[in-house]
């Protein structure tokens, strides 16, 4: 028995079931790394300071405004930290349960798309820190008056880093969005490149939200973006090639192959005596469960 017919066979609780232990298991995962994590806390924070601590004048560090800040800060850092680690972990749960219910060439083509998915998320992620965060740092030290002190608080400097970098994260992930969309068949490899000005531009928009008030970091996201969106262009017929290659029964004479039955089957309506026994064997299930 297939993997797939195991699934289809499945009622709706087992299903919750097996959901549940996934989260389970991500949780679980995330507070490990967080347990191993957090005895270091203040020497990794210290690491994601360097940006700003090098730019800072000679004998200034940044300051705590609040009272448990040296203690909540490091905590909350402690935690992203640990669910950015966790990131293939937790992917891999995602795919474990919602592979089993695709076809085989479905699975071919989501996979490199999943693994791709987070090596440019963290792509991403040093990408901000090593490249973007200097410059802005060094642009933002230099331009305020000379009788303001340049001292950030550690809670304000840790949420900035973690809004800047998240957001490089997401914008990495053009080409991978770009792709699914011509999969998908929303729009076509010509028509988006036809509509590349108005791409160019959104890019230059989404840089203005997703970063702070200066042409640097807004310059910084966009034009990584637009080059993203120029390689998911190129890589994209690449997939939809494959998709292509399915086999196809164009003759009406023929009889359907057992690809093509399966699959009006899986897209056949349930009429209602189906969906009420359905439901009531759904119903029947948490009757048991409440025994218990």
């Amino acid at each position: 028995m297939t993997s797939r017919s195991r699934k289809e066979e499945m009622t709706f609780i087992q299903h919750l079931v097996e959901l549940r232990d996934k989260l389970l298991h991500s949780v679980v995962a995330i507070l490990l790394i967080f347990v191993g994590i957090f005895p270091f806390a203040n020497e990794v924070y210290g690491f994601i300071a360097a940006p700003i601590i090098n730019v800072l004048p000679a004998d200034t560090n940044i300051i705590a405004i609040g009272v448990i800040s040296p203690f909540l800060t490091p905590l909350k850092m402690a935690l992203i930290f640990a669910v950015y680690a966790a990131m293939p972990y937790l992917l891999f749960q995602i795919w474990s349960f919602v592979a089993p219910a695709l076809y085989k060439h479905e699975r071919q083509m989501i996979l490199p798309l999943v693994i791709s998915s987070t090596i440019l998320f963290y792509a991403g992620l040093l990408f901000s820190f090593y490249v973007v965060f200097p410059v802005i740092f060094g642009f933002l030290s230099s331009i305020g008056p000379s009788i303001v002190d340049f001292t950030p608080d550690i809670q304000y400097y840790l949420d900035f880093v973690l809004k800047v970098s998240f957001a490089f994260g997401v914008a990495f992930e053009v080409p991978i969005a770009t792709i699914l969309l011509i999969m998908f068949g929303v729009p076509t490899v010509e028509k988006l490149k036809n509509n590349r000005p108005y791409v160019i531009i959104g890019a230059f928009v989404l840089g203005m939200l997703l970063t702070p008030p200066d042409i640097i970091s807004q310059v910084l996201i966009a034009i990584p973006m637009w080059l993203l969106f120029e390689a998911g262009l190129f890589f994209a017929p690449l997939f939809k090639k494959q998709d292509q290659t399915q086999p196809t029964n164009d003759d009406p004479t023929k009889p359907p192959t057992d690809s093509k039955r399966e699959k009006s089957a899986d897209d056949e309506d349930w009429d209602d005596d189906e969906l009420s026994a359905e439901m009531d064997k759904i119903d029947e299930e948490f009757k048991k469960l409440d025994k218990d």
